[in-house]
């Protein structure tokens, strides 16, 4: 017994760990050819487009990914995506030396990002739905809590790895970085063993797999609400998030100090709340852990807002990170909890597509409207609005069905 719990603990470590490999070398390139774009074209127009290439056709195929994860083996359709976004990478890295024309290189970087963001649409519900195959209910929470602790240190480590290797490199290097950490996430994920997956009953047509999906996620009320909160969730968090720096610079003054130290603490909160998750496991009722995770992070939402006090601003921030994990991994415990097996991939295939979509819709909101309001009334406003949320999830019934 004792062996047994120590395989599926190392499967699932190994797991983790190859994925955090992967996308190691996707953050870095991710960052690398938006500082390359910025700094070659300073074009709002072309910085955009990659903006938006890195986020729409993982929308319009994350449900697609989440299909197929329910119908085909979880573990080939990783490493088949891995592998598209490793060739890709490769194959740009082959013919860069021979574009010369910058419209056509950054072109050719536009598509293989396209490429890139479809790949990451179907593996990322496949890696959600094949945690459950790995680790025992009773431990969804710690594991998952560790999970985002590796990612949150990967996310930290790959913007300054990408700054370092442009800074003294090329554009090239850093492709060549991701291949290489491709290629050693797929090696370390043959070594897991994942216990038989239960595959779904397949329909005539993947369209209608996707309709079995959505109806799926809609009759139950745990499992709609749940996604529900998580759109809104995400959305809700741009303000605080991702226009942080800009209230910084307005408020505190636009030094490069003050903008580290903001991104720093940010990424350091998120490490805590992952460690946090996979040492205390939450509440017994899911529900209220999530419910305390979204209070905390609209309180700290609204103290960003009014504080005038920098070093106030870092502590708000970093516990804003501690609560952003938090209630990440309690909303994707919860779905796994939730969700019968073989419909996994497509609950979480909807749970990537609202990722993909509600959060550049937030941006494209909430980034005009911080030029036409003070962005501290912003704040303040999603604040309140994510502690509602808060009493809405706390409020949620048990799952159950409507026939």
């Amino acid at each position: 017994m004792v062996e047994q719990q120590s395989n599926w603990r190392k499967r699932a470590i190994l797991f983790f760990t190859s994925q955090c490999i992967s996308l190691f070398g996707s953050q870095i390139v991710q960052m690398a050819i938006v500082w390359y774009v910025t700094l070659q074209t300073n074009s709002g127009l072309w910085v955009a487009a990659f903006s938006i290439c890195s986020y729409l056709p993982q929308f319009f195929v994350s449900f697609l990914g989440g299909v197929l994860a329910d119908r085909y083996n979880r573990k080939y359709l990783i490493i088949g995506a891995d592998t598209l976004i490793a060739t890709v990478t490769l194959l740009m890295l082959l013919i860069m030396p021979y574009i010369t024309a910058e419209p056509m290189l950054l072109t050719a970087l536009l598509i293989m990002s396209i490429v890139r963001s479809a790949g990451a649409g179907i593996q990322n519900p496949a890696v959600n739905a094949t945690i459950p195959q790995l680790v025992p209910e009773e431990h969804l929470m710690r594991y998952n809590g560790i999970n985002a602790t590796m990612q949150s240190v990967v996310q930290f480590a790959a913007p300054a790895v990408a700054a370092v290797v442009l800074s003294i490199n090329t554009l090239r290097s850093t492709l060549g970085i991701d291949v290489v950490t491709a290629l050693i996430g797929i090696g370390l994920f043959l070594c897991v063993r994942l216990p038989k997956q239960e595959l779904s009953k397949q329909t005539p047509s993947i369209l209608a797999d996707m309709g079995v999906g959505t109806r799926y996620a809609y009759s139950h009320k745990s499992i709609r609400k749940t996604l529900t909160i998580y759109g809104l969730f995400v959305f809700f968090t741009v303000p605080a998030g991702y226009l942080s720096g800009l209230l910084v610079s307005r408020v505190y003054g636009d030094t490069y100090w003050y903008l580290t130290a903001v991104e720093l603490v940010g990424f350091g909160g998120m490490m805590l709340g992952g460690l946090l998750m996979s040492v205390w496991g939450g509440f017994k009722s899911r529900r209220l852990t999530l419910a305390i995770a979204l209070l905390l992070f609209g309180a700290m939402a609204i103290g960003m807002g009014v504080s005038s006090f920098f070093y106030l601003y870092l502590v708000l921030m970093g516990l804003y990170g501690i609560a952003l994990t938090a209630a990440q991994t309690t909303i994707t415990t919860m779905l796994q909890e939730e969700t019968e097996s073989t419909m996994q991939g497509r609950v979480f295939g909807l749970m990537s597509s609202l990722y993909s979509s509600c959060y550049p819709i937030g941006m494209l909101l909430f980034g005009p409207m911080a030029d036409k309001f003070p962005l501290q009334w912003i704040m303040i406003g999603s604040g309140i609005v994510l502690i509602i949320l808060a009493l809405i999830a706390y409020s949620e019934p048990k799952s159950e069905i409507e026939q």
